[in-house]
């Protein structure tokens, strides 16, 4: 199946939970914090594995990823020494389309993807078109000068802060080092996804 393009805020309202990571979607008087559809005010009892599914979900909509990527990033996660539910959000936390949103040059994930995707990126002073490649310690991304006029950009650049593991200086950013657990949203439960797989 492709990668969810439909409504996040659909999401957002199914899961309970930010997809955007930013609240808007919760904001008050704007949006029902019931699930969607004819059924959503009527609570269920959740099975273990509804519960599960659900983490799961919430997670790979955030980073809008195919179920195929998650898998697999999963996969690669499981081999790394160490805690696996904390190297698997680490994985998922060095996706260059990841790190462009992380430093502040876009508002949202698919804002970020689009541009690493219509190749506005460097990295390390090379193209870089492919959104999931993996961004390792001391790698630098750098906007391209075409791009640097952008108002959208600009705009991002402007609200936005970037990461504390990150830095970034106007056009250009750095990994400095890895994100700890407490950085990362505190609202998901990697052991959950650990458990389902």
């Amino acid at each position: 199946m492709a990668r969810y393009t439909g409504p996040t805020f659909k999401k957002s309202r199914r899961f309970g939970f930010s997809i955007l990571e930013n609240g808007k979607e919760f904001a008050k008087g704007k949006q029902r914090t019931y699930p969607p559809g004819q059924h959503g005010r009527i609570r269920k009892k959740h099975s273990d594995y509804s519960i599960h599914l659900t983490e799961k979900q919430k997670v790979k909509y955030m980073y809008g990823m195919t179920e195929k990527q998650f898998k697999k990033t999963f996969k690669k996660a499981e081999k790394i020494k160490g805690v696996t539910g904390e190297n698997f959000l680490m994985k998922l936390e060095s996706r260059l389309d990841n790190i462009v949103y992380r430093l502040g040059f876009a508002l949202t994930r698919r804002q970020a993807r689009q541009i690493v995707n219509h190749n506005h990126i460097t990295l390390n002073g090379k193209k870089a078109n492919i959104p999931s490649i993996d961004v390792k310690i001391g790698d630098i991304i750098e906007i391209k000068e075409k791009f640097q006029k952008n108002k959208q950009l600009n705009e991002a650049i402007e609200i936005k802060k970037n990461a504390q593991w990150l830095s970034r200086n106007l056009y250009k950013g750095v990994v400095e080092r890895k994100p700890e657990r407490d950085e990362l949203n505190k609202e998901i439960n990697e052991s959950l996804i650990v458990e389902y797989y």
